[in-house]
């Protein structure tokens, strides 16, 4: 039976909503969750208990401006630059890299969320961030990273410079960046759930939202390369995807990461941009294939993964898997929809 409880943890004086998924039993694996731009850790459907149902343990937060992390209007979007976004989510993962438990950490970041991690996964070697995490993770997952736009979806130079002025200025000044829902995923029910989330906000900050295309130019200037102490990396994207550009992740994995041991990109035909929550069939084999890559890397312990059905809309291809044998065996507000139980997984929410 997967428990599910939430709480809260603060960080500089800001305290952040949190919620975890954990399996009946003893964990194999932890995976910390990092969620995108106007998205909160609610919104993954039955994905984190569908993992939890396989022995891995799931943690995730609302960031900063985001979610029910967000106590008042002023607070949408509200990240602060990229140091406190970093810094945020290394406080968040710092506490279990410094548990007794000997399980081997995970962490997955989607859409901005993916960019943010990619930001981490560069902290030189030696480095606070780097002592402090990135070395202790056993494994990376990024899906569908914001790592530019697609063709015709960028804002014109002008507008960008513009905006960049304005936020020297008025740094805490919002500004709304409504992404079509019909680009999210082609899961009818997904886009009326996100219609009706009103914690989608699509609110950013003129600081926080030149800190995301700052850190867009750095990966695209080659400057963000995973470190020597990054073990393993798995990508998925969707090559249909309209919010986040999939050459650009393509481009990434075979240049930034390429001196990666262990690493693997999935590309998801015909996809959109939410991986988690396209149709039933596709979302549950994004699940299977995510929980295999995790198990996969928890040492000797072995698992029958389930049954799914064929995806409805072109199976993934494997672009380019690699893979050092030597690693892969080395023993990872307002009302809001709670996340929707695995078929056939049995749920407990404690309510903290």
């Amino acid at each position: 039976m997967v428990q599910i409880s939430e709480g809260t943890f603060t960080v500089d004086g800001q305290e952040l909503y949190t919620k975890t998924w954990l399996p009946d039993g003893t964990p194999v694996a932890k995976l910390i969750m990092i969620h995108g731009f106007s998205d909160h850790i609610n919104q993954y459907v039955d994905f984190f208990p569908t993992l939890a149902g396989r022995g891995i343990a799931v943690y995730g937060f609302d960031q900063r401006g985001w979610g029910r992390s967000v106590k008042k209007p002023s607070d949408k979007g509200r990240t602060g630059p990229t140091t406190t976004v970093i810094s945020d989510i290394v406080a968040f993962i710092k506490p279990h890299v410094n548990q007794a438990d000997g399980l081997p950490i995970f962490v997955l970041g989607h859409s901005m969320g993916g960019n943010e991690v990619a930001t981490l996964m560069a902290a030189p070697v030696g480095s606070e961030h780097d002592t402090a995490v990135v070395q202790h993770v056993r494994g990376w997952l990024l899906e569908s990273p914001f790592f530019g736009f697609p063709p015709g979806e960028a804002p014109s130079a002008l507008k960008i410079s513009a905006g960049r002025l304005a936020g020297r200025l008025l740094p805490t000044f919002q500004l709304k960046h409504k992404i079509p829902k019909e680009y999210m995923a082609r899961d009818p029910e997904t886009l009326a759930r996100l219609e009706k989330d009103t914690l989608c906000h699509d609110t950013g900050t003129l600081e926080g939202l030149a800190g995301l295309l700052d850190r867009v130019n750095d990966i695209v200037q080659g400057r963000v390369k995973p470190s020597a102490n990054v073990k393993s990396v798995w990508l998925g994207h969707g090559d249909a995807d309209l919010c986040s550009d999939f050459e650009a992740s393509k481009r990434w994995f075979e240049t930034a990461a390429a001196a990666v041991p262990d690493k693997t990109f999935r590309t998801y035909e015909k996809w959109l941009h939410m991986l988690h929550a396209e149709p039933k069939a596709d979302r549950e084999l994004f699940y299977r294939e995510v929980g295999d890559w995790i198990l996969a890397r928890v040492g000797d312990k072995k698992e029958e993964a389930p049954a799914v059905d064929a995806p409805a809309v072109g199976a993934p291809t494997v672009d380019a898997p690699v893979a050092d044998p030597a690693v892969a065996e080395t023993p990872a507000g307002a009302a809001v929809a709670e996340a929707a139980p695995a078929p056939a997984t049995e749920v407990a929410e404690a309510k903290l």
